[in-house]
């Protein structure tokens, strides 16, 4: 969540930065040279509507702007289909470590009524898809013929609702997912625990080469005791205490206290406190 935060207030500076770039005024005649009318009408019109002054336009306004803005609508659609595709993982039934909320009376799927599907999520990636569809014409939107040709207005007819609608929707139903996420450490830690304590083996690693064995030999010690593990024959711990070899670099107790899970998280909250202060 912490990621998921600190990716979004990036995203927000970004939306805020093209807001304020595409946000210009142009009344500059046809060409943009001022010929029949004058540049203080123009100023005047730009400061009742809140706009800047385009410094410099032909009778368009330059539309490298308006690409920088679908271009940092796209990103902030992927940074959401990134967090819903990650909820979407965590549901599937075999990990089950968060779930979308599920009401009472909710169908998860029309065929199968045990299912719990993330349809709001996989609603997410759909809807990130196309607020990304609108990146590419924004692009080629930027070479006009002669600098002024209108082919950019009708596709920006087409793109400029149905992105900022689409992007819109997406993040107030990713803001109703994350609010009310339901999450389950106890699946979290299990899952963990499926892996019989191979998750430590880093540590078992870099603990015998820092008494004495050369890293390809300790590389194959551990790997030579991990491997059964993933065939379900033992569990790592027991097994490293019963080989010889990485004994006679460690104790029962030294490689006991490998196995510590809070040796993982003992600088989480400097993370937090990068985040949040």
């Amino acid at each position: 969540m912490a990621q998921a935060f600190v990716e979004f207030e990036r995203n927000k500076k970004r939306l805020e930065i093209a807001r304020e770039e595409i946000a210009t005024c142009a009344i500059s005649g046809a060409v943009g040279t001022f010929a029949n009318i004058d540049p203080s009408v123009e100023a005047h019109v730009a400061e009742k509507l809140g706009l800047a002054v385009e410094p410099v336009s032909t009778q368009v306004i330059p539309r490298d702007r308006h690409a920088m803005f679908f271009a940092v609508l796209g990103v902030v659609a992927s940074s959401i289909e990134r967090l819903a595709t990650e909820i979407r993982h965590l549901q599937r039934t075999e990990v089950l470590e968060v779930e979308e909320f599920f009401s009472k009376g909710q169908k998860g799927s029309s065929a199968m009524p045990h299912k719990r599907n993330p349809i709001l999520t996989e609603n997410l990636t759909g809807l990130a898809r196309l607020v990304r569809s609108s990146v590419y014409p924004a692009m080629e939107n930027v070479a006009l013929w002669h600098e002024r040709d209108i082919s950019h207005s009708s596709v920006e007819r087409g793109i400029g609702p149905d992105a900022t609608v689409h992007l819109d929707f997406a993040l107030r139903r990713l803001t109703g997912v994350i609010d009310k996420l339901l999450v389950y450490p106890e699946n979290m830690e299990n899952n963990m625990n499926r892996l019989g304590g191979l998750i430590h083996s880093q540590r078992v690693l870099l603990a015998l080469t820092q008494n004495g064995v050369d890293r390809e030999s300790a590389y194959r010690l551990v790997q030579r005791n991990a491997m059964p593990v993933w065939r379900g024959e033992g569990n790592f711990l027991d097994l490293l205490k019963a080989d010889e070899e990485v004994k006679a670099a460690l104790s029962d107790a030294e490689i006991e206290a490998l196995f510590n899970l809070d040796y993982h998280t003992k600088h989480v909250d400097t993370i937090f406190n990068r985040v949040f202060g």
